[in-house]
């Protein structure tokens, strides 16, 4: 089952703009869960990337792919050469890579990852989300006839 991007990528600038608030006025959320929810929802911005730059895969092919980028990205962390760190001092070097380990993100991001999966399962469920099938999916294609 394909999805149709558009509504997929509406949801990338809602998410971004939900991480990015959540980090500057953690005070709106509960002191108890900290600066996860950004981590959760960076996560879940992966997941709806990879799903618009792979809109035939499987909700677990993203999930797994996405939840494999997040671990990827907080384990990268671990390497601090000087080039690297350079660039996560950028503000978007910062954003996209972190800065240093903490393994309770690993965490956060499974639960973003899942919540993602979750809604992409549900987005799959609505027909304004879901692309037509192509004839090709659909076991019709097209035939080539050979002279008799």
């Amino acid at each position: 089952m394909r999805r149709r991007r558009l509504p997929y990528a509406l949801l990338v600038p809602l998410v971004i703009t939900s991480g990015l608030a959540s980090r500057a006025h953690p005070g709106l959320l509960p002191a108890a869960i900290g600066p996860y929810p950004g981590d959760a929802l960076w996560a879940l911005l992966v997941l709806l990337l990879i799903a618009l730059a792979r809109p035939g895969w499987s909700v677990a092919r993203v999930a797994v792919a996405a939840l494999a980028t997040s671990f990827a990205v907080e384990f990268s962390q671990l390497w601090q050469p000087d080039w690297l760190n350079a660039l996560r001092h950028t503000t978007p070097g910062h954003l996209v890579l972190g800065s240093t380990f903490h393994a309770p993100d690993l965490l956060a991001y499974t639960i973003g990852v899942a919540l993602g999966a979750v809604l992409d399962r549900l987005l799959l469920l609505s027909p304004w989300c879901r692309a037509p099938a192509s004839p090709r999916a659909s076991g019709a294609a097209r035939r080539v006839r050979l002279p008799a």
